[in-house]
């Protein structure tokens, strides 16, 4: 089957012949963006949790010392990390594991300890900014009836935190999901590579890269919407009734005055 001359018919041509390697390709690209995610996640929360631990000139020296010590190697991460491209990372940490540990990577498992390791840097910074953002009163307050810095982060602080940084956790996906193109250096076969050998295919580059920009187009704006309606979601009804037991606390339907305008009933 001989190539169509006009735009749209290379277009359909393309579909046709390489619609598979467009689904697999954004399916590695979803799966790597979405698991580096929630690594990265779980990542920034414990490195931002770490971060805000306070120390006092009171405590234990070797507690301070332990804990300047781990602070300074989580800030070097975080700095080392947010400073240079991922580009670069990966062509480091794929080869050089190779040459400084002598462990070879797959690029799978590259893919996502990469996109993993370079979100949680990330989000380390945007979780210590979300626990500052609150209110310090609060980290009193649980202070106050004996919680230890742990549970005042678990029970207290981080519930609120979380709904300040939503939106940039959804747009560290949508980012990801974009710069994931990036791990075609190494060799892992997401949308950005695949693309690269269908265009190669017919020298179609216009038209398959016009495909591909569709595809991350609707990837980035579906998972934007969801992201959204979850946020809608977190933020609850706008209006509602304090629900409480305590009848002194909550008297509205208890108590009905009377009306000056109704006339007694004799």
């Amino acid at each position: 089957m001989s190539l169509p001359s006009d735009f749209f018919g290379r277009i359909l041509f393309i579909l046709q012949k390489y619609g598979v390697s467009f689904l697999n390709g954004a399916g590695k690209t979803m799966a790597i963006a979405l698991v580096g995610t929630l690594i990265g996640c779980i990542i920034g929360f414990a490195v931002g949790i770490v971060q805000t631990i306070p120390v006092d000139k009171k405590d234990n020296p070797v507690k301070r010392g332990v804990l300047g010590l781990i602070k300074l190697i989580l800030n070097i991460y975080v700095e080392v990390f947010r400073g240079t491209p991922m580009m670069v990372q990966a062509m480091f940490i794929y080869y050089g594991s190779s040459v400084l540990f002598g462990f070879n990577m797959s690029q799978t498992f590259a893919a996502y300890f990469i996109i993993s390791i370079n979100t949680g840097a990330y989000m380390a910074e945007t979780v210590r900014g979300g626990i500052l953002s609150i209110d310090p009163g609060q980290t009193e307050g649980a202070k106050a009836i004996g919680m230890n810095h742990i549970q005042t982060m678990v029970n207290v602080i981080m519930p609120q935190a979380l709904r300040n940084i939503m939106p940039q956790i959804g747009n560290n996906l949508i980012i990801n999901i974009k710069d994931s193109s990036v791990l075609s250096v190494i060799g892992v076969v997401e949308l950005f590579y695949a693309t690269k050998g269908v265009a190669g295919a017919y020298y179609t580059y216009f038209e398959a890269f016009t495909i591909t920009m569709v595809i991350y187009f609707i990837l980035t704006f579906t998972c934007s919407r969801i992201l959204r309606h979850w946020e809608k979601k977190m933020d609850g009804p706008d209006s509602y009734d304090l629900a409480t037991t305590d009848t002194l606390a909550y008297t509205s339907g208890l108590v009905k005055f009377p009306d000056p305008n109704e006339k007694e009933d004799k």
